[in-house]
C-alpha cells in the first residue's frame, strides 16, 4: 500500500500538537505536583514556627513567674537573653541536621 505524502501545514500542526502534548505531560503536570509538595511544605513550617514561638513564650512566662525573686531588678532581662539563646541553639543544632544523612536510611557502612 503506497503512503500518502502530508502536506507541509498538516506536519506543522502534527508538529504543534505534539509538542503541547510533550509541554503538558514533562513540564505543566509535575509542576502542579511540585506545587502541591510546596504548599504542604510551607504550611508545615508556618505550624512548625508557630508551634517554637509559643513554646518560646510559654518558657518565658515560667522563667518570669515560678522562679520567685531571682529574676528582679537587673536581672529581669535574663530570663529574655535565656529564652533567646535557647531557641538559637535548636535553631543551630536543627540547620545542622538538615541535609545529614543517606536518603535511603542506611548507614552506608560496609563490614
Amino acid at each position: 500500500m503506497p503512503v500518502t505524502p502530508k502536506s507541509i501545514p498538516d506536519v506543522v500542526k502534527e508538529l504543534w500538537e505534539l509538542l503541547k502534548a510533550y509541554a503538558q505531560q514533562e513540564m505543566i503536570d509535575p509542576l502542579r505536583g511540585l506545587g502541591r509538595y510546596l504548599g504542604y511544605g510551607l504550611a508545615g513550617a508556618a505550624l512548625l514556627a508557630l508551634g517554637v514561638f509559643f513554646l518560646a513564650m510559654s518558657g518565658l512566662r515560667a522563667l518570669q513567674t515560678k522562679t520567685g525573686d531571682v529574676f528582679t531588678e537587673w536581672r529581669s532581662a535574663l530570663p529574655y537573653l535565656i529564652v533567646l539563646i535557647v531557641v538559637a541553639v535548636g535553631a543551630v543544632v536543627a540547620t545542622t541536621r538538615i541535609g545529614k544523612g543517606n536518603p535511603k536510611g542506611d548507614k552506608g557502612t560496609s563490614r
